[in-house]
């Protein structure tokens, strides 16, 4: 889905796409963006962030934090707004690249995209690896849910905590992990603090405020809080806290066993 509101652009853009095998919508407001996105499948959205309606941060918001739509649709902010400024506010709500649209010229965005693709399609794939199960070699260990949303994170303390004999199930935004944990039964949620669509601090309040997950341990794993933000997290009546770069895996195996057995 190209999301564009001027029309020489979009099919300039469009044109382009489509000369290279893309299937191409054009979408020209926000709300048609969260119309078009219910009514049919895409591998990828570029959104704009000056839109008629809605902006492009408010529809990002509502693509990532509506359970409605697809958690692994990718989308890519393709805006003219100053990246240094911007791209960080759109990374932490859920984007999954920022390109300035001065970056490349159309012939080479088609490039661009095609290889973040095919990037994320390896992800995918790793991701499949690590969370799929034979149906004849189901997984019978404590259950665990894992929120994190970096790949090479997912694959170091995941197959680890497999291997382990635990049965990992895996959400790479806060707002699908909060989700899942409310509708499901897990004997230990480990999450990040930094995540897109919602932090590690609102997924904690919602645990605990919900009889249902409020007494299931919580590890909290973060590469990005400061000394002093550490013990307010603690005390929202966290299990463990631990620095994720400085956290092997053997070491934290050890402590879930500990905890779960």
């Amino acid at each position: 889905m190209l999301v564009e509101d001027d029309p020489m652009i979009a099919e300039i853009y469009q044109k382009k796409f489509e000369s290279a095998g893309f299937d191409v919508v054009n979408a020209v407001t926000g709300k048609e963006v969260l119309k078009f996105a219910l009514e049919d499948k895409f591998d990828l959205i570029l959104l704009d962030m000056v839109l008629p309606e809605m902006s492009g941060m408010d529809v990002l918001k509502e693509l990532r934090s509506n359970t409605q739509y697809d958690s692994d649709l990718k989308i890519i902010i393709l805006s003219n707004l100053n990246k240094t400024e911007n791209e960080k506010e759109a990374m932490e709500n859920g984007a999954n690249d920022f390109i300035g649209k001065t970056q490349f010229s159309p012939s080479e965005l088609v490039v661009e995209v095609q290889r973040l693709l095919n990037e994320y399609g390896e992800q995918k794939k790793n991701k499949q690896r690590l969370s799929s199960k034979k149906e004849d070699d189901a997984c019978v260990g404590k259950k665990i849910l894992f929120i994190e949303d970096e790949e090479i994170f997912l694959e170091m303390f995941g197959k680890k905590l497999e291997n382990e004999g635990f049965c990992l199930e895996y959400a790479k935004n806060g707002a699908w992990g909060s989700k899942l944990a409310t509708e499901n039964q897990y004997d230990l949620i480990i999450t990040d603090m930094v995540m897109p669509a919602m932090g590690g601090e609102e997924i904690i309040k919602r645990l605990k405020l919900d009889d249902k997950t409020k007494n299931i341990p919580i590890i909290v794993i973060s590469a990005s809080l400061i000394e002093g933000d550490i013990q307010p997290v603690r005390d929202m009546g966290v299990t463990d806290f631990y620095e994720k770069t400085r956290l092997v895996p053997s070491d934290l195996a050890r402590r879930v066993t500990e905890l779960l057995s």
